[in-house]
Order: C-alpha cells, then sequence, then structure tokens
C-alpha cells in the first residue's frame, strides 16, 4: 500500500518540499520537518516541562532543548500548523525540529507515526483541546510510543491540553463539545457529578505524576474549583484514596527534573499544588460540594517545589476549605 505523505525539510537555509505520492488516499497525518534531514541519537536526561498556557515560555523550551542533548525535537497535535518548528529552531540548538499533526484514529495507527515519536529526542504536546487527545491516540500505538520515550527518560512537556493528560488522571473534556475544555468552576462546585466532569486515567505513565490531575491556564480562567471538584470526584468514586493537585497558571511553568525537584519559571501567577487531607463531605449528583481541609501550596516565578516530598520552597502555605459549592478563604 502506498502512501502519500509531505515532508518540509530545511536543507542548507532553504526549505525544500517534498512529496511522494501513489494511488491510495492521502495519509491522514501531516508532518513538517526543519533542519538536519538524518536523525540522531544522543544522550537525554528526563525531565517534565508542567506549562500552563497562553504566551510561549522561551526558559522552558529551552531547558527542554538543553535536556535532549541537541536531538530532535517533536512537537504533538491533534490539529494546527508547523508554526512550533520556526520558533524552537530559532531558540535551540538541535539537529532537528519537527511537527506531527495527528487529527484522527486512522492517522494514529500509521506505523510512520509511532516510529517517529519513538525517534525523538524531546516531546513537546501541544495546546488544542484534550478530548482529542484522549479519542484519537488513546489505545493506539501512539500512546505506546509517548509511553515508550517516558520509560527512556526523553525529556518531555505539554502546555494547555498538553499539559493536562500528563497527569495520572485527567481532565478529558470528552463532554464539552461546544466549549472544548473550558468546564466552569461555578458549574464543577454546585454538581460533581455534572455530565462535564469527565476524568481519564492512566493515559501517560509520569510516575512523578502518580496520584496527581492537573489544571491549566489557573488563575486566569478561575480553575481553582473545578481543580477541587476533580480531586473530590477521584476520591469519591474511590479510583483513589490519595490525590493531588497541580495548577499551573498561564505564562507559568513548572519545570521538573527526574528527582521530582521543580522550579517555577515565568510571568504569571506560578504554580499551585493540593493535597486533600482527608475525604469530601459532600461530593454526590445534584448536590454541591463540600470538602475540607486542602493544603495548598502556592509558588511563584523562583519557587521551588519537590513532588516527591511534596514540599517547597520560597512559596507560601495554607488551607482551603469548600463549603456548599463555594471556597472558602484561605486559612493560615
Amino acid at each position: 500500500m502506498m502512501y502519500s505523505t509531505t515532508i518540509r525539510v530545511l536543507l542548507t537555509g532553504v526549505f525544500l518540499l517534498a512529496t511522494q505520492s501513489g494511488n491510495a488516499q492521502e495519509s491522514p497525518y501531516k508532518y513538517f520537518k526543519t533542519g538536519n534531514s538524518t536523525d540522531v541519537s544522543t544522550k537525554t536526561v528526563s525531565g517534565f516541562a508542567l506549562m500552563g498556557g497562553g504566551k510561549d515560555l522561551d526558559p522552558a523550551f529551552q531547558w527542554l532543548c538543553k535536556k535532549s542533548g541537541g536531538g530532535d525535537f517533536l512537537v504533538l497535535r491533534a490539529t494546527g500548523t508547523d508554526a512550533y518548528n520556526s520558533y524552537i529552531a530559532n531558540l535551540c540548538k538541535l539537529n532537528s525540529v519537527a511537527t506531527l499533526v495527528i487529527p484522527n484514529k486512522d492517522a494514529a495507527m500509521d506505523p510512520f507515526v509511532a516510529a517517529t515519536i519513538r525517534k525523538a529526542e524531546v516531546l513537546f504536546i501541544a495546546g488544542g483541546d484534550q478530548s482529542n487527545y484522549v479519542r484519537y491516540w488513546r489505545g493506539t500505538p501512539v500512546q505506546d510510543a509517548i509511553n515508550d520515550l517516558i520509560s527512556r527518560g526523553v525529556p518531555v512537556g505539554g502546555t494547555s491540553a498538553g499539559l493536562a493528560i500528563l497527569g495520572q488522571f485527567s481532565y478529558s473534556a470528552l463532554n464539552d463539545a461546544n466549549s472544548p475544555g473550558n468546564l466552569e468552576s461555578r458549574q464543577a462546585l454546585a454538581d460533581p457529578y455534572n455530565e462535564r466532569v469527565t476524568i481519564s486515567e492512566d493515559f501517560l505513565r509520569v510516575e512523578l505524576l502518580r496520584r496527581t490531575i492537573t489544571d491549566t491556564h489557573f488563575v486566569a480562567r478561575d480553575r481553582l474549583g473545578r481543580l477541587l471538584t476533580f480531586m473530590a470526584r477521584i476520591v469519591q468514586d474511590r479510583i483513589s484514596d490519595d490525590i493531588r493537585g497541580i495548577g499551573i497558571d498561564e505564562r507559568s511553568a513548572a519545570l521538573v527534573n527526574a528527582d521530582g525537584t521543580a522550579e517555577i519559571v515565568g510571568t504569571g501567577s506560578g504554580a499551585y499544588f493540593f493535597h486533600p487531607i482527608r475525604p469530601p463531605e459532600t461530593c454526590a449528583k445534584g448536590k454541591p460540594l463540600s470538602y475540607r481541609e486542602i493544603s495548598v501550596y502556592k509558588a511563584p516565578e523562583g519557587a521551588t517545589f519537590n513532588l516527591t516530598t511534596w514540599k517547597g520552597s520560597g512559596g507560601a502555605s495554607y488551607d482551603l476549605d469548600v463549603k456548599d459549592g463555594v471556597v472558602q478563604q484561605p486559612r493560615p
């Protein structure tokens, strides 16, 4: 069977558009590559760049590039263009930068797609709609290939929807067709079993994010209430009796090393780390959430946090309560 694929390669400073075509239907994926056409194999250092969305942060991408050893940088997305290629290529010294758009299940099953992912020395999952990632990539060679990179110590980053799927648990937004990923805190707090509160498990296997769910655009879009609701649901449904949450604001990132230590960078409101002390008091269909003694650590730019010990430095600790669907003022 012959496929039609398009590869854009940067050779001696000039874009060359090379097309292979045949009689078969055009391949459903799109692949754009800038830099050297020959793959290299470099020594990588494990790490995870948790980016909250909004304007891209140069320090986060440079951190990923450094951990790649100058190898091949791959951007994954379900929709969109190759706009990241020129941005990353101008920011870092790499063998190549490529974007692979995987817009449906058929594309995720193509052998070229998984093989390309496995060759990467750094992987970045772009923003968009995380329900596409779950619908199209879960249970396919794409999921296996990403987890293979993680297990081999290849650095991985994600922003917005790309961050949402990095934890053991993720808000999958599967029932958000008219407003992808934009479940509001007030809706979740008023009814934790609202049909839009959809949670997936074990899509990606990042050991440091086990028993953890993440959320994005955290302060900018007032997502505190919904993250607390996600954690309550996970405990109430007995998926896990020990859950943690990480909320990253726009223009902020937590750069997590292999030992669990994280540095907060960016000009946003930083990162928030949550650990409930007890199960929710009221978490039932049609009833507002009540949830007490939720430990919070707020980490601004320059602060550090350890995901292994769940302790930070340079930030502030406080407790939160939720009573009848309303988040109470922090308790010192």
